[in-house]
């Protein structure tokens, strides 16, 4: 028989720190969010003299879309800009993982 133990699991509702280089990673991924929306914007800006077949209506959608899509691409390295940035600005922490930098 399997003694039953008593003592109750630990839960923490605080988020764990995050350390220096994981901040550093989201911010990253969060900057090349950011420029692949600006390029699409700029993109869609062009004028190619061709009418838009739905109008203004579609406009919204087709930025929630560009959104979506900069999200997606950010997340899953597709451009790989944010782990160039990552990789770059990370010469700049400190060796130790203390804050500050050099």
């Amino acid at each position: 028989m399997t003694a039953i133990s008593t003592s109750q699991p630990t839960l923490s509702l605080t988020p764990k720190a995050q350390t220096e280089r994981e901040k550093l990673s989201g911010a990253a991924k969060q900057f090349e969010a950011i420029f692949i929306r600006q390029m699409l914007s700029a993109a869609r800006a062009s004028n190619f003299g061709d009418d838009d077949v739905f109008g203004k209506m579609d406009q919204t959608f087709v930025q929630m879309r560009d959104d979506r899509f900069a999200e997606i691409a950010s997340q899953t390295g597709a451009l790989g800009f944010a782990r160039q940035i990552e990789n770059h600005l990370a010469a700049l922490l400190p060796a130790d993982g203390t804050e500050g930098g050099a």
